[in-house]
């Protein structure tokens, strides 16, 4: 459920490597330089990778003496849903956003941020293998079968949702890595994402694609949207970010209100 009025956005995929934590990282440095409130929460307590890239860029902007926009953000490092109650109490005070990064795998927490969620986030990289997390497909026809079990997790994290305050979890599907190549598979991928959508109800939207400077932007906790003000915007940068701008549109989030300004 909704806590004290904040939208929460989780990030959520058992599977690893989808590019989960960069996508979340970027929607939320994205809404903070459009000068919305957002704080982060990372439910990761192993490996930590959207704190960890909170803190480098904390790091760069010390070392640098740079105005780099940095939400509020901490980790529940102990796993515990009481730690977990108390840091989303004390992150939602006072912003719009607050931005939850989950584990890749199966996990107590990140089950429980779905059912809170306003809009759930599911990273896929763009192939069968992980189109499977969500339904399994047909090997002859390439038709879908039946959901798979993490479609499954979502129906009850949005039956949860229900019953505790009567709101709705809108489900986005993020299509990663997108090739930039038309191929037979992407669109394979791309008619059974849109025959699943309509079964057990999300969204489909273009995320971030196959870039290098994605896993270069690390080390300093930077995002695309800050290279121009570090002097490193090349023209591969201006599509990239274009990409992100066309991604956090696509989450559909509500706009500022005249209390939230």
């Amino acid at each position: 459920m909704a806590v004290n009025g904040v939208h929460l956005i989780v990030f959520a995929n058992e599977k690893g490597g989808s590019g989960k934590s960069t996508s979340a990282v970027h929607t939320a440095i994205g809404l903070a330089k459009a000068g919305r409130r957002v704080a982060a929460l990372d439910l990761d307590g192993r490996q930590k990778t959207l704190a960890r890239y909170l803190e480098n860029r904390q790091d760069t902007a010390k070392r640098h003496l740079l105005g780099l926009d940095i939400p509020a953000f901490d980790v529940v490092s102990d796993g515990s849903p009481d730690t977990f109650e108390t840091k989303l109490d004390t992150l939602t005070r006072g912003v719009e956003f607050l931005v939850i990064d989950t584990p890749g795998r199966d996990d107590p927490l990140a089950r429980a941020a779905a059912s809170r969620a306003d809009t759930l986030v599911t990273p896929i990289n763009d192939s069968f293998i992980d189109l499977d997390l969500i339904g399994q497909v047909d090997s002859e026809t390439y038709k879908v079968k039946r959901p798979s079990f993490y479609a499954e997790m979502v129906w009850d994290a949005r039956k949860a949702r229900a019953k505790a305050d009567g709101g709705t979890v809108d489900w986005v599907v993020l299509r990663n890595r997108l090739q930039h190549v038309e191929a037979r598979n992407m669109r394979r991928v791309g008619d059974a994402l849109a025959e699943l959508s309509k079964r057990v109800g999300f969204r489909v939207i273009p995320g971030l694609g196959e870039r290098v400077i994605y896993r270069e932007l690390f080390p300093k906790g930077v995002t695309l949207l800050d290279l121009q003000e570090l002097g490193e915007l090349g023209i591969s940068h201006i599509a990239a970010r274009q990409e992100l701008r066309e991604m956090i549109s696509g989450l559909a989030l509500p706009e500022a209100t005249a209390n939230a300004a």
